[in-house]
Order: C-alpha cells, then structure tokens, then sequence
C-alpha cells in the first residue's frame, strides 16, 4: 500500500471549546525517505483523555500532533500496524503501542531504532517529553499478550502515572500525612494509584467521587473510606493529610483546603475529569497545590535507577495490578466515526460509566 491511496480521518476538536467537534478527510501524502506510516487499531478514551484535551495548551498536549487553527487532536494510547514504509528496519506488518492521535493513520519518522522499540524523531515533536514519542514493538514486547491489548490500552499509560505519583508521595514519607484523599476516585487513573496507596501501611487511602458512582468505588476494595462532594465537610479536618485532585474542580478544592487548614500538608493536582470547574481557586488554606507531572518524576527515577532498575519496579507492580483490573472493568468495542463521537462526549459531558472501558476505532 501506498501513502498516496491513504485516506486519513481524524477526530479533532475546538480547543477554547471541547465540545465542538467534527471529523475531517485528507489525502496522505507521499511518504519521505525513512518515514513510516501506522494505521491505528484500537484505542482507549478515559477520563485522562479529557485531561489531556483540558490542559492541552498548559501541558503541550496539542503540540504533539498538530491541527488546524484553533483545533486540537486529542491524544490517546492504543495499537496501530505498519501499513507503509520508507524505513529499511520497519517492515510493513510491525505492530506498535505508543501514543496516537485520535486519527486513522499517523506518519512518523523513527529515530533510535531497535527491534523493541523506536522513537518518533519528528521535528516538532522533539522538545516534548519524551516518554510520549515512544513506539513499542509488540513482537518483542515480554509484557504483551494479544488477549490482553484492550487493557493494556485502558490501564498501562493511567498505571503508570499512578506508579509514579505513589512512588512520589512514598519518597516524601506522605508530607507526614496519615491519609491521602483521592477526587474523581473512580476514574482509573485515581484508582489505580489508590491500589497502591492501599499496599502501604499506615496510610488511609480516602476516595472523593459523587453519589452515583459510589458504589462502584466502595466495590473495588481498596479505599478505606467512600466520600461523595456533598460530605467533603464531614471529614475529620484534624487529619494530616494529601489531597490528589484527579478532578480538577476549583470549588471542591476549595472545600478540601478550607476543611482541613493547616492540615492539608500537600495538595497536587494530576487529572481535570471536572473540566468544566477548572480554574486556580486564589489563595487557599493549607499546602499551596501544586501540579504534578508524571514525566518528571519519571525521568527522575530513570537517572536514579537506570533504565533496567526503572523497568524491572514498575513492570512488577504493573504484572500484580494487571492480574485484578480486568474484574474492575467491562471492555467496550466502537468503530466508526459516529461511535468515536458519542464516546468522547459522553466522557467529556460525565455520562460515562466508570465500571465501563471504551476501546475506539476508525
């Protein structure tokens, strides 16, 4: 197959306005010596997606595959094939996880290539963190199993910043606090640093999410205690305690800050499932929030436990974690670009189920 008979479809959005979005067609062009082109098969959209697209513009999400003026193209974590290529070390057939855009097709430009892996070395692409521009063979990928791609797609990128916001506030001994409080806690990126919080003693792992999906919270066992928003004032305020807003809510952090006080002994900012409340909240009691960046961490302990030592702690709380979610998860297929659309909004717009795992397709 040649680029030229490649039709890309692509899923983009009106950044100073999430809501507005349409499905664009363009022609590929031809392919240049040593690029290749990957059509994507499967993706996840979660909560964390939404992330991406909230703070696009603060955190550089939108740089990574450029759009037209004024719209973005949401990043996701999914399987593309090789379909076409001008690299003599990447044969069309090659299967690849990493991170796409929510297009049918991506051309990249590998760099740093070995048979596990490359990096995209495309210019604009080169002063962003780097744990984004890599692309993993799956053939030779020890922790891929066929069967298991939709959760990989669901859970490896939430896991991993989990691992490293748990490895983070372990470093720092919790600030001192004896409990740490997670907002939005049933999304999976909340939850899956709950799970790890959970392994550590003397540390109460608390979970803030609303009436109708605590349930499903209490049901996932390892949250000491279920909070909804409506009792946040109900909380012992003479706890030290963390706050990991994963719901990017002005008011509820304000709440949680005025509730606690001084006690607030730390307060980060990770996820901004509540989009539409974000904003920086003024001068508020306690810790001043500061927002956390999991690539920072990351590239922090990579220098301190070299690339192996990196590898071998998060593959073996990754392979404990992976073992359970599936029972935490219903894994849902959509193709086309109508089911792409009404996933997105129902996520953007909170009708999302967070029992629910969307696998999209083009």
């Amino acid at each position: 197959m040649t680029s030229e008979t490649i039709v890309n479809r692509e899923f983009i959005v009106q950044k100073q306005s999430l809501k507005d979005h349409r499905i664009t067609e363009t022609a590929l062009p031809d392919l240049q010596d040593g690029e290749v082109c990957l059509a994507t098969d499967g993706f996840a959209f979660t909560a964390n997606n939404i992330t991406y697209a909230a703070m696009g513009d603060r955190m550089r999400y939108w740089e990574f595959f450029p759009s037209d003026q004024g719209f973005g193209k949401i990043p996701v974590w999914g399987f593309a094939d090789v379909v076409a290529s001008k690299h003599d070390a990447i044969p069309e057939g090659s299967r690849y996880y990493g991170y796409y855009p929510m297009s049918s097709h991506l051309v990249v430009r590998p760099q740093k290539v070995s048979p596990a892996s490359f990096m995209d070395g495309a210019a604009h692409r080169a002063q962003l963190p780097v744990i984004y521009n890599l692309y993993v063979n799956t053939a030779t990928d020890p922790s891929y199993v066929q069967e298991g791609e939709a959760l990989q797609a669901l859970y490896r990128p939430l896991f991993m910043t989990s691992f490293l916001i748990d490895d983070f506030l372990a470093e720092n001994n919790n600030f001192g606090a004896a409990q740490v409080i997670f907002s939005s806690a049933s999304s999976k990126t909340a939850y899956c640093a709950a799970y790890l919080a959970a392994k550590r003693e003397g540390l109460k792992v608390v979970g803030l999410t609303s009436k109708g999906n605590a349930a499903f919270t209490q049901s996932l066992g390892f949250y000491d205690e279920i909070v909804t928003y409506d009792d946040i004032e109900e909380l012992d305020g003479s706890v030290p305690t963390v706050y990991v807003d994963m719901a990017g809510s002005t008011d509820i952090r304000a709440r949680v800050h005025t509730n606690f006080g001084d006690n607030l002994v730390y307060s980060c900012s990770v996820g901004a499932s509540h989009w539409e409340e974000m904003g920086g909240g003024g001068d508020l009691p306690g810790a001043k929030p500061q927002l956390f960046f999991a690539p920072s961490q990351g590239q922090k302990r990579m220098q301190e436990w070299g690339a192996e030592g990196f590898q071998a702690r998060t593959g073996a709380a990754w392979a404990g974690f992976i073992g359970k979610a599936e029972a935490w998860v219903d894994v849902k297929h959509h193709k086309g670009a109508k089911s792409i659309a009404d996933i997105y909004l129902d996520t953007l717009e909170g009708r999302a189920k967070p029992r629910d795992g969307h696998i999209l397709s083009f």
